[in-house]
This record gives C-alpha cells, sequence and structure tokens, in this order.
C-alpha cells in the first residue's frame, strides 16, 4: 500500500502542529508543508519554515509549490476567512481536503467551498475531532436507544483562555469571523447535530466583551440557546472564560436531561496533574485517546477507501448556519428562526 501523499496549508491554526505531529509519524503518509505568511505574523510564535524544521516536515515556499506536489489529500489549517480559497485550490487540482472549523466565516463561502468539491469529485471534511471521543459515542448510542427516554434538554459548555497572547488573528474580526462565538459554538453544534440527527428551529443569543474587555474588539463571552422542532431545548456557553492562570486550555461538557435519567460528557476529564516549574507550576496533562488521531484516522481512510468522510462539508455549513443566526440574534436581540429546518437523515 503506497504511501498518502499529504500536505498541510498553513500553521496559522493552533491545532496544526499537532496535526503535523501525528502525520509525520505515520507510515503510510508523506507529509508536506507551506505556511507563505508565517514569516509576517504572529511575532514571536514558531511558523513557516522554522517550524516545520522543529516538526521534521518537509517545507515547500507557496501553495502553489504545495499542491505541485501530486498531493492525495491535504489539511487546511489557515486562518478562518482564506480558507474558501485554499479549500477550491485544493478541488481545482482534485486533492482531498479537511478543512479547519469552522468551514468558513460566511454562510456563502461556505457552500462555494461543498459545491468546489462536489463538483471536484473530492471530499471535504470539517475538523471536528470531538465527535470522535468515545464517550461521546457511547453518549449517542445511549440517546439514540432511548435508555433516558425522550430528551427534554442539553446543556452544553466550550470554555476556554482567550487567544490574546498568541495567534492573535483569533480576535480579528476579519480573519476569525468573530471572536468566542464563532470560535467555541461550532464544536458543541456539531455534537448536537449528531446526537439529534436534526436541525434547530430557532436561534437565541447574547454575547458580551466583559472578559478581556481591553484587549480585544470581538465578543469575549456568549450564551445560546437552540429550540428544536420536537421540544428540545439546547444551551451553548461559548466563552472565553478561562483564566490564563488555569491548569488547562479549558473544557467541553454536554449534559443531557430525559424524562428518565440524565448522562454528562466531560471530553478532557481524563488528566493527570503535573507540577511543572518552566511552565509556571500546576498543569494539566491529558491522557486517554488522541481526539486527533482519531478523527485524521477517519480522514486518511475516507480517502484510501474513495469515500464521503464524518462529518463532511455539510454538517460544517449546518453549524456554521447555527453561528450565524446566534450573531444576528445577538445584534437585534430576538431569537432568529431557520427556515425550512427538516431532519438531515
Amino acid at each position: 500500500m503506497r504511501a498518502l501523499r499529504v500536505g498541510l496549508a498553513s500553521f496559522a491554526h493552533v491545532h496544526a502542529s499537532g496535526y503535523a505531529r501525528l502525520l509525520v509519524q505515520r507510515p503510510d503518509v508523506e507529509l508536506v508543508a507551506s505556511d507563505p505568511d508565517g514569516a509576517d505574523e504572529d511575532k514571536g510564535q514558531p511558523r513557516g519554515a522554522d517550524l516545520a524544521a522543529r516538526l521534521g516536515v518537509r517545507h515547500v515556499a507557496g501553495y502553489d509549490e504545495l499542491f505541485a506536489e501530486d498531493l492525495d489529500a491535504v489539511v487546511v489549517c489557515t486562518e478562518n476567512a482564506r480558507h474558501r480559497t485554499l479549500v477550491e485550490q485544493a478541488a481545482a487540482a482534485g486533492v482531498n481536503v479537511l478543512c479547519e472549523k469552522p468551514l468558513a466565516t460566511t454562510l456563502r463561502d461556505a457552500a462555494a467551498m461543498r459545491d468546489a468539491c462536489d463538483s471536484a469529485g473530492v471530499v471535504l471534511m470539517t475538523a471536528y475531532p470531538v465527535r470522535f471521543h468515545p464517550a461521546f459515542r457511547e453518549l449517542r448510542t445511549r440517546v439514540r436507544r432511548g435508555d433516558l427516554g425522550r430528551v427534554l434538554a442539553i446543556t452544553g459548555t466550550n470554555n476556554g483562555q482567550a487567544p490574546t497572547a498568541s495567534r492573535r488573528w483569533f480576535v480579528d474580526p476579519e480573519l476569525a469571523g468573530g471572536g468566542s462565538l464563532m470560535d467555541h459554538t461550532v464544536h458543541l453544534a456539531d455534537l448536537l447535530d449528531d446526537l439529534l440527527d436534526d436541525q434547530p428551529r430557532s436561534v437565541y443569543a447574547q454575547v458580551n466583551r466583559i472578559v478581556h474587555a481591553y484587549d480585544v474588539e470581538v465578543e469575549t463571552g456568549g450564551l445560546v440557546a437552540l429550540t428544536y422542532p420536537d421540544g428540545v431545548v439546547a444551551t451553548i456557553d461559548c466563552s472565553w472564560s478561562v483564566p490564563s492562570s488555569y491548569p488547562g486550555w479549558g473544557g467541553l461538557t454536554l449534559t443531557v436531561d430525559g424524562e428518565r435519567g440524565s448522562a454528562t460528557l466531560d471530553a478532557f476529564a481524563e488528566k493527570i496533574e503535573v507540577f511543572d516549574d518552566q511552565a509556571g507550576g500546576l498543569r494539566w496533562q491529558p491522557i486517554g485517546k488522541d481526539l486527533d488521531a482519531l478523527m485524521l484516522e477517519e480522514f486518511l481512510g475516507a480517502v484510501r477507501d474513495g469515500r464521503t468522510p464524518q462529518p463532511d462539508a455539510a454538517v460544517g455549513y449546518r453549524t456554521l448556519r447555527v453561528v450565524s443566526a446566534a450573531y444576528a440574534s445577538a445584534a437585534t436581540g430576538r431569537p432568529v428562526l431557520l427556515e425550512g429546518v427538516t431532519a438531515h437523515t
């Protein structure tokens, strides 16, 4: 079985180096990276050829050179607003794509990316690693089997530190498309999409900039309420509310309340406490399954088998639709109805 030729487009996203470490270790992958913007952005943070050298990854100067490598697949980790250009370039070259979340910053861009890949006959997968968590798979099985009875309410949290010290494009409204609402709503929107196999009928959101008000121009706190056609109400706390002194980046939880019981997922509960004097004291070291590795396995397996991986571009579009509605609601102070909502099975 020949190795897949995989490109890594940009180290802009914080997950990019992790993907590189995993891919470079795989004997069935030949990895090459390009990060032409790295030399000009995020001063003090390793990017571009320097970071590639540290990770042991071959680096080429630009994206044209990257796609000249006769790639089978590419992992797009640029700033959110730059996803569309690279995904369309990949589609034109006949290259399968794993794109960082959110799929785009606008629904128009997300639809264009989906259509370009469909027309080219290549796959477009959205990077949502938490849905591969074994505990979430078990939660989904129990919910769909009816163990909790009819689902009444779901509470989700995805809280983290504000990205003000590194990768500051996350707080650039043009490059990121927003703040914590854009950054942290989509992961839970994906889990709800998979768990309920349905889309919300209405979206209501409130945001603020109380935390880090003097550091950034985008929202840093938010709460999103989703109402589904069958009456289920779900909430998502997407705030950058974790202090810099916290021993971890943040966390993600999901609690499902049904007529006969409740169940809670704590996605990053598996950890050990480590005292690291160089890192400033106590920190949490994650243990257990590597969710990024599980996601990459799904993507690469789909490329080899010629099938559509999950979560695909349609999921990326639906979750971005929730975020877009949340921004519209936050701007008006009123719920936003999602017209024509039907189950997506």
